[in-house]
């Protein structure tokens, strides 16, 4: 039998009485409560922040029996009990402005009931200084503040210029009390998925120190390899029999689908998504766990908003500051993307101090992608495998004709708010469509005579395509020949077609296509 296996489960106590599995992370716990006061720490949904919080509490409760057996109970010899503060903004609905004030005044009275409520009937900020310093006198001790998914509000209200002013304002003013009540706090740890500082919210506490990229606590939340084959032995060997696989193959389909977070420039050991591990060790199968938890609608608002080509995406570059922090009046919707999981760091060029990004794993890609079918195209999330399945049969076969028809269908003409973007978007669409499909895909390969717009291979086929605006598909066909993008396959076997292909913007959608084999 494996072990009880803690899915869903955030809460450090409940999981450590019931006995469920916990990988230890006390060191690096102790290492940040005794090296430092203020902490911040960007990590995607889904991968443990809660728990750390969690964990984080259990320690400054000094309860010391919860880590028998952990690295800390080591470390520690002084198990002293604070008052802290808890704040958790994941629970509620932010889509209207009072709701934010809601859900501070009803962490706010809780704390007013335990220490005092002398002030309850002035601003929340000044609330929430006055329970900090009544905490502290009450107790003698200095306050722990403990704050998850900080950022909350801000993502549901992207979009939504006047929500977006309101929660900040609100928002720096909360977080400012933390510094002016510098003498009575013991330790203050935020999460949240993004790092919202261009927009002033951290304005106010500039006291915090960023773990998001230091390589000395990249795994302080997810699953390393080394942590995998040390606390799974018995959960590999269950997958493995119920998948018919190898010890190894197991190994090699968890990496490729769960594996691959890297959160600093360094070249470290990727992470693994804890939350997917877990279900697949429980389902004995493979599956999209992290995405059937829900994808955040703000990311489809900000491909919007900025008309992001996504063609670009697994081979864009952008330096420190872009990933580091979310300015929402920007052009740019890397740094949330990025943030939220959706891509990670790939590579690193220290020498003019860029970094390279792309999709972590398989989970990601295919499910980021199939999330986004409905907002590109006329086909619903539910059809899109279907679509999927006849445009990979298609290219297995050679039935290029059949795959052309079934691209203009899958088109079906680009939304009119898209009017003056429509090469953008229709690039968008073929990303999305060949990425799916799964197949070795080349968008905008670069040669010594050219650019080719798409090259897709199949095991039986190789096919180049160009695709112009406004012009004609025997133009694109002829460009094919003329800057010789076929000659790099001369010596292949496989059989190899020309596709020219003309996108009207009048008629918003393929109109012409003309293919030579």
């Amino acid at each position: 039998m494996g072990q009880k296996l803690p899915i869903g489960i955030q809460n450090f106590e409940k999981l450590r009485r019931e006995g469920y599995l916990y990988i230890d992370k006390t060191s690096l716990l102790y290492k940040m409560v005794t090296s430092g006061c203020y902490y911040f720490l960007s990590r995607p949904r889904r991968f443990g922040k809660s728990l750390l919080l969690s964990t984080i509490e259990a320690y400054f409760q000094g309860k010391r029996e919860l880590f028998e057996g952990l690295a800390v109970a080591e470390l520690e010899s002084d198990w002293t009990e604070y008052p802290i503060l808890h704040l958790d903004l994941n629970t509620r609905n932010y889509s209207v402005k009072e709701s934010l004030e809601a859900e501070l005044n009803k962490h706010l009275e809780l704390w007013e009931s335990r220490y005092g409520d002398a002030f309850r009937d002035r601003s929340i900020e000044e609330r929430f200084t006055q329970v900090i310093r009544l905490a502290y006198e009450k107790t003698g001790r200095q306050v722990v503040i403990l704050v998850d998914e900080y950022d909350k509000p801000l993502l549901q209200a992207i979009g939504n210029t006047e929500l977006q002013d309101a929660y900040r304002a609100t928002l720096k003013g909360f977080y400012g009390a933390l510094k002016s009540m510098d003498r009575c706090i013991r330790f203050a740890f935020l999460t949240g998925v993004t790092k919202f500082g261009k927009v002033s919210v951290f304005s106010d506490l500039n006291n915090l120190r960023d773990l998001s990229m230091l390589p000395q606590y990249h795994d302080i939340c997810g699953v390393t390899e080394q942590e995998l084959r040390t606390n799974f032995d018995v959960e590999i060997s269950e997958f493995a029999e119920a998948q018919n696989m190898t010890i190894d193959d197991a190994y090699a389909a968890l990496r490729e689908n769960y594996d691959g977070y890297h959160f600093c420039e360094e070249k470290l050991p990727g992470i693994y998504n804890p939350f997917s591990l877990l279900n697949a060790f429980a389902n004995h199968k493979i599956d999209h766990y992290w995405f059937e938890t829900g994808t955040p609608t703000y990311l489809i608002e900000l491909l919007k908003i900025h008309q992001y080509n996504l063609s670009r995406i697994e081979k864009e570059e952008v330096v420190s500051d872009v990933l580091n922090s979310v300015d929402i009046a920007s052009t740019n919707p890397l740094p949330v993307i990025y943030q939220s999981g959706y891509l990670t760091i790939k590579g690193y060029d220290p020498e003019f101090e860029l970094y390279q990004l792309g999709f972590p794993n398989k989970e990601v890609k295919q499910g980021f992608l199939r999330f986004l079918i409905p907002s590109y195209t006329q086909v619903d999330a539910v059809g899109s495998t279907f679509e999927i399945s006849r445009f990979v049969r298609s290219l297995r076969e050679g039935d290029i004709e059949g795959f052309m028809e079934r691209l203009q269908s899958f088109l079906s003409a680009c939304p009119y708010e898209l009017e003056p973007e429509q090469e953008r978007h229709f690039q968008s669409v073929m990303f999305i469509l060949t990425a799916l499909c799964g197949y070795h895909v080349q968008i905008e390969e670069h040669t010594n005579k050219g650019r080719m717009d798409m090259t897709v291979q199949t095991k039986d086929y190789v096919y180049i395509f160009e695709f112009k605006f406004n012009k004609s598909a025997e133009e694109a066909l002829a460009q094919i020949d003329e800057k010789g993008y076929a000659e790099r396959f001369q010596s292949d076997e496989r059989t190899l077609m020309k596709i020219g292909v003309n996108y009207s913007t009048a008629e918003r959608n393929i109109n012409a296509w003309e293919i030579k084999r």
